[in-house]
């Protein structure tokens, strides 16, 4: 896993529910655009999911 994919993984358990990418990139301090391709890749391996539309969780 990447380290920014890190970042993202940690804000969202941090926060300890469900986010926006637009969210998760004010905490990380990355581009909302970049946060949204960090977040597809963590859900096609399974860390994140999407309880409910335009919302994202990771699933540990």
């Amino acid at each position: 896993m990447e380290a920014k994919e890190q970042m993202v993984l940690e804000a969202m358990k941090k926060a300890g529910k469900p986010m926006r990418p637009g969210d998760v990139a004010k905490l990380t301090g990355l581009e909302s655009k970049e946060v949204s391709k960090l977040i597809s890749g963590l859900k096609k391996k399974g860390l994140v999911s999407s309880p409910k539309r335009c919302f994202y969780a990771p699933t540990k």
